[in-house]
């Protein structure tokens, strides 16, 4: 993604950035969607910004779109990503952006807010990771700091007219995908990607020491949480 990003950024063009996953027909990513301004943001991420406090770490921040987006409210954001690409495409825009991996226990900075958009819980992988994503939460969050994210149900994918799912219960959980990136002829490397639905995912806070509230509901089975330590 970050050749993608960059190429956009210096050219105002970009080719086809498409999604593969073995579960589902591949899909396209427009690319100029990921330099969107705050009057183009859905709703959810919207009222995410709105409610970021303090100092502010955007995880997986890409183009810098959020982070931009939050420098204009006047609020303090550090912006991180494993891309070199992205990272170099968010300083030229002015982001205080630092190429890092969210688990990289040589970051040791404290924030107020932790900001993961646009499906926040793709990052963690997959439930085995969630004790570790907690702990590592609680590393970076200041005292009384919080961690808004969004997710969404993916059951809807498997929704019958008659309003049944068609759901197979010895299957993985529906919302466990992996995808793998390509951009310009070329592949990256396949990863885990979690969609987990609000009672899932409040279930894993509670079970690592954080309550969880829902902020907001979207209108295709998405949602916006705030977390914070128990």
């Amino acid at each position: 993604m970050g050749s993608a990003i960059y190429d956009y950024h210096k050219s105002g063009k970009a080719s086809v950035l498409v999604v593969h996953s073995s579960m589902f027909e591949d899909d396209e990513i427009p690319v100029e969607t990921l330099f969107r301004s705050f009057d183009e943001m859905p709703m959810l991420e919207k009222l995410a910004l709105k409610a970021a406090s303090g100092r502010v770490l955007d995880v997986g921040a890409g183009s810098g779109c959020h982070s931009l987006a939050l420098s204009h409210m006047g609020k303090e954001v550090v912006a991180i990503d494993i891309s070199l690409l992205s990272v170099e495409v968010m300083k030229e825009r002015g982001v205080d952006a630092r190429t890092i991996n969210l688990y990289d226990e040589g970051f040791r900075e404290k924030f107020d807010t932790v900001l993961m958009l646009m499906n926040g819980t793709g990052i963690i992988g997959n439930f085995d990771n969630m004790p570790a994503f907690f702990t590592r939460m609680k590393q970076l969050l200041n005292p009384g700091g919080s961690i808004i994210l969004d997710s969404s149900d993916l059951r809807y994918l498997f929704e019958e007219e008659d309003g049944s799912l068609m759901i197979d219960l010895a299957d993985d959980y529906y919302g466990l995908l992996d995808y793998q990136m390509e951009y310009d002829g070329v592949l990256g490397e396949p990863f885990d990607w979690l969609y987990v639905d609000f009672n899932t995912l409040a279930y894993y806070a509670e079970e690592n020491g954080f309550n969880i509230e829902l902020l907001a509901e979207g209108e295709h089975y998405d949602y916006l949480a705030r977390l914070t330590v128990a």
